[in-house]
């Protein structure tokens, strides 16, 4: 037999080996496509209605101002006037849109991906037990777990990310810089709309969400369990939030308001003998009456940027621990 013969069927051999390979390959991914549809079709949506409203709100808002301003009525001290303040009304739509009603949804994303997407993910797979049928596939059960979490998590990256982009660069331009809104970034849904952390705690609600359905195995009481975790999470957080980064500790005279913008954590008086008193103190008390300054401990507007990178570090560790849980406990 020649030579070419055998290295012939040798090579139709090899490659007749390779292909189921590449079959299951497309085979694993179309699967985990077909299983996050709904997820995947939920999530575009969301960023797209979310984006005509972000691009409405932004349009609407320079229309007025560029009115505001043809006409001399930008500047507050105009809007006695009736004409001025009948040119002005219309920015408060906008406004209270993306204040009283895309922060708060925005804020709660995190914890509906956790108890929608998260836990539901393998608690199913268990309670229906689908989970058996892996032992029998030709693919491990750690890479039908990588296969299985990595549509959902990159789908979740990329539509948290895009709407953070969205919530942050209208509020920069259209809110903080607008003529009449007053939105400081640390209040209680402005912070988590902003910035790196509707990314950071929507990982980590979706990974919280997988091991604790991987340990409980049933759906119903994993996306409750998931709930409550992340909400007791975020008021963990929030708490040691003003610690996360070095305060500013600043003496002003007497009954001086802090900055505009700033997260104000506490105050009192100096009295004169240099000594300190917190303002809770002087309540009720004439202890204080001999006060000569202020002092005032805070963040100013600038400590958000380095603050939400030290949550998101402490989330995105918290993210890689409970996956590694989640790998750890599904046996090869």
């Amino acid at each position: 037999m020649s030579m070419n013969v055998l290295t012939g069927r040798a090579g139709a051999t090899a490659s007749a080996s390779r292909r189921p390979t590449a079959r299951r390959v497309r085979g694993l991914l179309w699967l985990t496509l077909r299983q996050n549809r709904a997820v995947l079709w939920t999530l575009a949506v969301l960023v797209v209605l979310v984006a005509a409203d972000l691009l409405w709100i932004h349009i609407a808002s320079r229309h007025v101002v560029g009115v505001l301003r043809r006409t001399g009525c930008y500047y507050p001290e105009t809007w006695s006037n009736g004409q001025c303040w009948t040119l002005l009304s219309p920015i408060n739509r906008p406004t209270y849109w993306y204040v009283s009603i895309l922060q708060p949804a925005v804020t709660a994303l995190p914890l509906l991906i956790g108890v929608f997407i998260g836990a539901p993910l393998l608690a199913q797979e268990y309670e229906r037990g689908t989970i058996r049928l892996i032992r029998a596939q030709s693919v491990s059960p750690r890479r039908w777990l990588a296969s299985r979490l990595a549509v959902p998590g990159l789908a979740v990256l990329a539509a948290t990310g895009v709407l953070a982009a969205l919530m942050s660069w209208v509020w920069w331009v259209d809110i903080v810089h607008g003529p009449i809104a007053f939105d400081p970034p640390f209040q209680f849904f402005t912070y988590p709309a902003l910035g790196v952390a509707p990314v950071a705690w929507s990982l980590f609600a979706l990974a919280l969400g997988v091991l604790i359905g991987q340990l409980v195995r049933r759906t119903l009481p994993a996306m409750f369990l998931t709930g409550a975790l992340v909400a007791i999470m975020y008021g963990l957080v929030r708490w040691a939030r003003p610690y996360f980064y070095p305060l500013v500790d600043q003496v002003v005279p007497l009954n001086e308001a802090h900055p505009t913008n700033s997260w104000l954590i506490d105050r009192g008086v100096v009295m004169a003998d240099g000594s300190r008193v917190s303002t809770d103190v002087c309540l009720g008390t004439v202890r204080c009456d001999g006060a000569t300054a202020s002092w005032i401990q805070y963040h100013p507007a600038a400590h958000l940027v380095p603050i939400q990178l030290v949550e998101a570090a402490l989330l995105l560790v918290l993210t890689a621990v409970a996956l590694a849980v989640v790998f750890r406990r599904m046996r090869p």
